[in-house]
C-alpha cells in the first residue's frame, strides 16, 4: 500500500513526497484511516521507532481548521525531547499547509509560551506539567480541542504523570476523542483507555509488548566490578558502532560518559541535569555523527528520534520490564536492523527470561570478545577506512614523491606490515594480557527427592521479597511539600522507578521514605545537592526502617500520604 491509497489530502502528500516516504508502516498503515474519520477513540500499540508520530500527526493534520486560531488538537508526551521532536516532525509534515504548531515544555521559560499560545495556534505539543501550569493561567484553551493524543502513555505513567493526565482529560469537552499511542499495554495504559475512552477501536502491530521483529538480542554476563571494563571491549569489538548506552541514574550516566572520554572514546552523556542548551548541543553532536556514543537515562532519551543507530548497550538492565522496549527500540528504527546487548550479572539471569517471556523474543547469552577478535575487527574496519578513502590526487600530487623515495627500499608486504603496525601496536599492547571478563554461573546443586529447603533459605527469600530501607528527607509538610513531590524528586535524580517506593510519612520539617532493598544503594549514589522547589535538601539514611516479611514491607506496601487509590499522589514539581 502507498500513502496515496489512506485518502489523506493532496497538501499532506505533497509534504509526505518531499519527505522521501512512500510507503506506510504497518501502524500507520492500520490507523490512518481509521483516525481521519474522526468518530471514535483510539488505541494504537506498535513498538518504538515504528512511525507512530506520523500515524496520529498526519490525520490530526486534515482535522484541524486552519482558519480557526483556537487549539483544536493537543498532543501530550513525556519528555521535553520527545515533545520537541514531535512539534518538529508535525511542521515537516504541515510545510503545504497553513497550520500552527506550539510545543510547551518544562525547564523554558513559560513567558515566552503564553505569548507563543496568544498569538494562535491550532495543535499544542505538551508535556503534561506544563501544560497543566498554562490551563490553571488561562493561557491554553481547551474549548475547542477535539482530538487529545497521548503519546507514549505507558511512560507518561511511569514518570507520574497520573494526576495531571486526569486534570487535563477532564477539562477537555466531552465530545473529544482521545488516541491513546504506547508500545506497551501497561496495567495503567489500560485504565486511561477504561476511564477516558468509550469502545476504542484498537490495532496493536506485532503483538502488546513485543520489540521490532529487526532487532537481535544478546546479553553478557559479567561480575560487577568488570561492567565498564566489558563496555569497552564491546566498543573496541564494534569500530563502527553508532549506539546509546544506558544507565539508570544520572550519576552513573555522567561517570560512564567521563571515563570514556578520558580513555579516548567518541562520547557524550544525556541526562536531566544538563540545561536544555546543553542537551540540544549534545544532540546536534551525536545526530550528525561527530560524537559515537551517547551514554543516557532512560527519562532523557525517549526524545532521542535517529534512524542509524546501530546498536543499544543496557549497562543496567531497568527495573521496569517495559522500559528494555523502550530502550531497543531506540535501534531498528525506519525499517533498518539493529542490536540490543545486555550486561547483567549472576544474580540477573532470571531478569533475562522474563524479558524474554514478556516480550517474545530470544536473548542470546554471549561471550565477551576476547583480545584476538577484537584486534582482527580493528584490523578490518582499519583496512576498510584506507579502501574507502576519497584520495584528491591533485592536492597530494606535490607530497608524494618524497614518500615514494623513503619508502622504495621496501615490498608491498613490508610496506603493509609497517602500516599496520603503526597503527594497531597500541592495541595489541593493550590487549596482549588481557583477562576474560566473562563470568560463569556455578553449577547448580540438585536437591535430592524429599530434601525440604530449610528455614533459612525460605526466609532469606522472604526477606529478598519484601525487605525495604528507610531514608529520611529534611522537607516537611512545613515546606507545603506533599508525598507526590518526593516521589518525583527521589525517581528524577536517582533514575529508580515509582514503584520501588514504599511508605513515605510527611513529617512537619522532616519526613522519610522507603525503597526496595535493590534500590538502596541507587538512592545513595544519586541523592547528593538536590534542590526542591529552591530549597537545599538533603538525604540520608534513616534507622528502623523497612523490614521484611510482611505487606508493609514491600516495595509496593504501605499506603503513600496524600496519596489517591489505584495511582501516584498529587505531585508539587511538574515538567
Amino acid at each position: 500500500m502507498k500513502f496515496t491509497e489512506l485518502g489523506l489530502s493532496a497538501e499532506t502528500l505533497k509534504s509526505i513526497e518531499v519527505l522521501g516516504f512512500e510507503t506506510p508502516t504497518p501502524i500507520q498503515e492500520q490507523a490512518i484511516p481509521i483516525l481521519l474519520e474522526g468518530t471514535k477513540d483510539f488505541v494504537g500499540l506498535a513498538s518504538t521507532g515504528t512511525g507512530k508520530t506520523a500515524a496520529f500527526g498526519l490525520p490530526l493534520l486534515e482535522r484541524v481548521d486552519p482558519n480557526n486560531d483556537m487549539p483544536q488538537g493537543i498532543i501530550l508526551s513525556p519528555t521535553r525531547e520527545l515533545c520537541l521532536q514531535i512539534a518538529d516532525d508535525l511542521k515537516k509534515f504541515a510545510r503545504h499547509q497553513n497550520v500552527k504548531i506550539t510545543a510547551v515544555y518544562g525547564g523554558s521559560n513559560i513567558s515566552t509560551q503564553i505569548r507563543d499560545l496568544k498569538r494562535g495556534t491550532q495543535i499544542i505539543v505538551a508535556t503534561p506539567g506544563r501544560l497543566l501550569d498554562l490551563i490553571e493561567r488561562r493561557a491554553a484553551k481547551l474549548d475547542e480541542i477535539s482530538v487529545v493524543v497521548l503519546d507514549e502513555a505507558d511512560e507518561m505513567l511511569n514518570m507520574g504523570f497520573k494526576d495531571e493526565l486526569d486534570a487535563i482529560l477532564s477539562k477537555a469537552p466531552e465530545s473529544r476523542v482521545t488516541w491513546l499511542f504506547s508500545a506497551t499495554m501497561a496495567k495503567g495504559v489500560a485504565r486511561i483507555a477504561q476511564n477516558y475512552q468509550t469502545d476504542p477501536v484498537e490495532v496493536s502491530v506485532g503483538g502488546k509488548n513485543e520489540s521490532a521483529k529487526n532487532i537481535e538480542h544478546f546479553c553478557f554476563m559479567v561480575h560487577e566490578r568488570d561492567r565498564y571494563a566489558a563496555v569497552k571491549r564491546i566498543l573496541d569489538y564494534l569500530p563502527e558502532i553508532y549506539g546509546l548506552i544506558f544507565c539508570r541514574t544520572r550519576a552513573e550516566t555522567q561517570q560512564v560518559a567521563e571515563k570514556l572520554m578520558a580513555d579516548g572514546y567518541s562520547a557524550e552523556s544525556l541526562h536531566g541535569e544538563l540545561s536544555q542548551a546543553q542537551r540540544d548541543s549534545v544532540m546536534r553532536k551525536f545526530r550528525s555523527k561527530n560524537v559515537q556514543v551517547l551514554v543516557a537515562t532512560d527519562v532523557a532519551a525517549r526524545g532521542i528520534d535517529v534512524d542509524d543507530i546501530t546498536h543499544v548497550i543496557h549497562y543496567k538492565l531497568s527495573d521496569e520490564v517495559a522500559a528494555y522496549t523502550h530502550r531497543s527500540g531506540r535501534t531498528a528504527r525506519a525499517g533498518k536492523s539493529g542490536v540490543s546487548i545486555a550486561l547483567i550479572n549472576m544474580h540477573e539471569r532470571r531478569r533475562i527470561a522474563d524479558l524474554e517471556r514478556r516480550n517474545n523474543i530470544k536473548i542470546k547469552l554471549e561471550k565477551i570478545p576476547d583480545a584476538k577478535a577484537i584486534c582482527e575487527n580493528q584490523l578490518l574496519a582499519l583496512i576498510h577506512r584506507v579502501v574507502e578513502v576519497d584520495v584528491k590526487e591533485e592536492e597530494i600530487a606535490d607530497y608524494l614523491p618524497p614518500a615514494y623515495e623513503a619508502l622504495c627500499q621496501l615490498d608491498k608486504k613490508e610496506i603493509i606490515k609497517r602500516f599496520v603496525a603503526v597503527e594497531f601496536n597500541h592495541f595489541l599492547d593493550y590487549y596482549r594480557n588481557a583477562a576474560d571478563l566473562n563470568s560463569k554461573p556455578a553449577p547448580r546443586r540438585e536437591r535430592q527427592p524429599g530434601q525440604q529447603r530449610s528455614d533459612n533459605s525460605k526466609r532469606n527469600s522472604r526477606m529478598q521479597a519484601y525487605d525495604t530501607k528507610r531514608f529520611a528527607i529534611n522537607v516537611g509538610r512545613v515546606h507545603n511539600v506533599n508525598a507526590g513531590a518526593i516521589v518525583r524528586l527521589v525517581c528524577e535524580n536517582s533514575g529508580i522507578k515509582s514503584n520501588a517506593i514504599g511508605a513515605i510519612d510527611l513529617g512537619r520539617d522532616t519526613s522519610f521514605f522507603e525503597v526496595s532493598k535493590e534500590a538502596a544503594n541507587t538512592i545513595r549514589q544519586g541523592m547528593e545537592n538536590l534542590d526542591l522547589d529552591g530549597r537545599k535538601v538533603s538525604v540520608r539514611s534513616a534507622s528502623g526502617g523497612g523490614g521484611g516479611g510482611g505487606p508493609r514491607g514491600g516495595p509496593r506496601g504501605g499506603a503513600r500520604s496524600g496519596g489517591q487509590r489505584g495511582g501516584r499522589p498529587q505531585r508539587r514539581n511538574r515538567d
